[in-house]
């Protein structure tokens, strides 16, 4: 079995728009919430958002290439773009042996309103030629895949929120068992919309609170529903011998990936926790279950559900090792990106590794007793772990975990 390791990085999320700024935000303790500016909300109870800032991309593509797309294939491009440039790899890999697998939840669902708005008032002739290609979750790795050259694999995972989870544990089991040499893998989501957060208000998954630093609350006793966000990560997988050839720059090896599916209900998860902490401990038993320090970042949504859910689900995998975990969720402070969540939380797990410092669990002032473990209160801790473990959970009981080692 061939090794795998991770030579590039890029993001674009609420709290900062590349790699560093995500990072230097989420470890003061800055969150990227906020009441809704892409709509009106009269009518609406949930208000509030994690939306990217400030994002431009005619930084990454010509202006007829951008409206060429919809936001969540921009996130995704500009998120590539970053990745790509960071590895180092573009001229330097086999097309035929470069794969892309990114995925998106929903995918580009701003098309979709869009262009049913022109159906309703203008008739069919109104409606794009380029609606399709717009709106449809694979064109994100599509896209990608054209801007690169990259002419191996190209796939397009949907598993709800644990989609950039599985795009990164699939393209890590392509390389590692030698379909591939390299990857462009991840996530991507813009699904603040009308439709979107309707959507997910009335299912009763989103947080009403208006105020900004007391709505996404993972863990913490007050929590009352997620707070959306949008974004894209994308990194680049590689193995790790072609890497160490051509003198690239490694951040992290995949240690392992851990994958199941509760089998219990379309949105809730199993309470027990006992199969979504069966893909963690398969994460870390395939990683080798080293001693010392366990990061996770936790999939951590501040739903009622999901938090003591995970809880369960972190003490079924380790056991009497549980002593030796440290958890934190940042969507605490980005708001859950849905099908790009994976990928960045992915990013930021290897930063953690890297930085030798966990950021925290923000507004987690007042602990749920169920969630009784060390989750990170409020400010970023310095300790360098063994071991990091971006979980992810989504809609359909679909759970993936992806462990990183230095």
């Amino acid at each position: 079995m061939r090794r795998v390791v991770v030579t590039g990085m890029g993001a674009i999320t609420p709290v900062g728009n590349d790699v560093g700024t995500m990072w230097d935000n989420l470890i003061a303790g800055r969150h990227g919430i906020g009441t809704i500016t892409k709509f009106d909300l009269s009518g609406f109870k949930a208000t509030l958002a994690a939306e990217v800032k400030d994002f431009d991309p005619l930084e990454y593509l010509e202006k007829s290439e951008a409206r060429r797309l919809d936001l969540y294939s921009q996130f995704v491009i500009a998120a590539a773009t970053q990745a790509v440039r960071d590895s180092g790899i573009e001229g330097n890999i086999d097309p035929m042996r470069f794969s892309t697998c990114i995925g998106s939840g929903i995918g580009g669902i701003i098309t979709f309103e869009n262009e049913h708005e022109k159906l309703m008032n203008g008739g069919a002739r109104k409606v794009s030629p380029l609606f399709i290609p717009m709106m449809i979750a694979n064109l994100a790795a599509g896209n990608v895949a054209i801007r690169f050259s990259a002419k191996g694999s190209c796939t397009s995972i949907v598993t709800a929120c644990a989609t950039g989870a599985d795009a990164i544990g699939s393209a890590y089991r392509a390389i590692k068992h030698g379909y591939t040499d390299a990857a462009i893998a991840g996530g991507s989501e813009a699904a603040i919309t009308p439709m979107g957060v309707a959507g997910f208000m009335n299912m009763t998954a989103l947080t009403t609170s208006d105020d900004p630093d007391a709505a996404s609350l993972p863990f913490d006793r007050r929590r009352a529903g997620f707070v959306i966000g949008e974004g894209a990560g994308a990194l680049v997988l590689e193995e790790y011998e072609h890497a160490v050839r051509r003198g690239a720059k490694i951040y992290a090896e995949v240690k392992g990936y851990g994958v199941t599916c509760d089998a219990h209900h379309i949105t809730a998860p199993n309470p027990n926790g006992e199969i979504a902490g069966q893909a963690v401990r398969d994460a870390y038993i395939e990683a080798g279950s080293p001693e010392g320090i366990i990061y996770i970042n936790a999939h951590g949504t501040g739903t009622p559900l999901n938090d003591a859910m995970e809880t369960r689900a972190i003490k079924a995998a380790f056991g009497e090792d549980i002593q030796n975990v440290l958890i934190s969720s940042t969507k605490s402070m980005t708001g859950h990106m849905l099908g790009a969540a994976g990928a960045v939380e992915s990013i930021i797990s290897i930063l953690a590794l890297n930085e030798g410092k966990i950021p925290p669990t923000v507004g987690l002032h007042d602990p749920d007793p169920e969630c009784d473990l060390d989750y990170i209160p409020l400010k970023a801790r310095e300790v360098t772990p063994e071991l990091a473990i971006s979980v992810s959970f989504g809609f359909g009981g679909h759970n993936a975990c992806v462990a990183f080692a230095k």
